[in-house]
């Protein structure tokens, strides 16, 4: 009781400091101030948005497709690969890191009525990724402030603050956050020296690629997707975002919940 009672406290002291001061990278790297990291500073040709969306063009995505685009995406980002291969089939699945992932139609969107869906549809391959929602609830869930919202609508992680409490990750419907069960270094095939690495016991996921935005680039996904992608502002009436909305009927994942996903899916 009373070691349950210390970690309580623990971890309470360390929420209550952090609920005092702003998230110390979107703080600096908002200012360009020289305590940035390389990966958030931005340059004079960051591409900038009121709110940043995706649009999955799913009738464009084959399984290859997929695999370019996760592989694209992972491998900037540092994302381990615990491969069944290297610890185990069950281990692997429990230790899974990911960032963007390929799954189903029902598993995406298992909400919507499936009864007499095409094969086209069934058989196609669905990414998903964390959504950047309008109301994000993992930034309400986090003590700490480790996850937060910048004004362009991307949600981001402080992997500094993450205290590993995992809240966010209950609060995330999607199921879009990774925890770190063990040190993820030793899985990463070629490490990524512009981004940081992770350790033990902290909580990551898709920052919808901050730090090339910061330097006038677009998503990884989006470069890697061949036009299957299509990456903007939502606020702009004239963006190629809108453009594409105004031409395609879409669904989003679990919009009922009142989240406001950006990430948007035609079928």
């Amino acid at each position: 009781m009373e070691d349950s009672r210390r970690r309580f406290l623990k971890i309470a002291g360390i929420a209550a400091l952090g609920m005092g001061t702003a998230p110390v990278i979107d703080a600096v790297a908002a200012s360009g101030g020289h305590g940035a990291e390389p990966h958030m500073r931005k340059g004079s040709d960051a591409l900038t948005a009121k709110q940043w969306g995706i649009v999955i063009d799913t009738t464009k995505m084959d399984h290859d497709k997929v695999e370019h685009i996760i592989e694209a995406c992972h491998s900037i980002h540092n994302v381990p690969d615990i491969s069944a291969e290297k610890v185990g089939e069950k281990v692997a699945k429990r230790h899974e890191v990911k960032w963007i992932w390929e799954t189903h139609f029902h598993n995406a969107f298992p909400n919507l009525p499936s009864k007499y869906m095409s094969e086209a549809v069934e058989e196609s391959p669905f990414l998903v990724l964390c959504n950047h929602c309008e109301d994000p609830p993992c930034v309400q869930a986090c003590p700490t402030q480790a996850t937060f919202k910048r004004p362009d609508g991307i949600v981001l992680m402080d992997f500094h603050r993450c205290i590993g409490c995992r809240f966010c990750m209950a609060a995330c419907p999607y199921g879009s956050r990774s925890f770190n069960l063990r040190d993820p270094r030793p899985f990463i095939k070629e490490t990524n020296l512009a981004f940081p690495t992770r350790t033990k016991g902290v909580v990551e996921k898709c920052n919808f690629c901050a730090e090339r935005l910061a330097v006038g680039q677009p998503p990884a996904c989006v470069e890697a997707s061949d036009g299957a992608m299509i990456f903007g502002d939502l606020e702009d009436p004239h963006s190629d975002i809108r453009e594409v909305l105004r031409e395609h009927y879409t669904i989003r994942r679990k919009v009922s919940l009142g989240t406001g996903p950006a990430v948007y899916y035609i079928i």
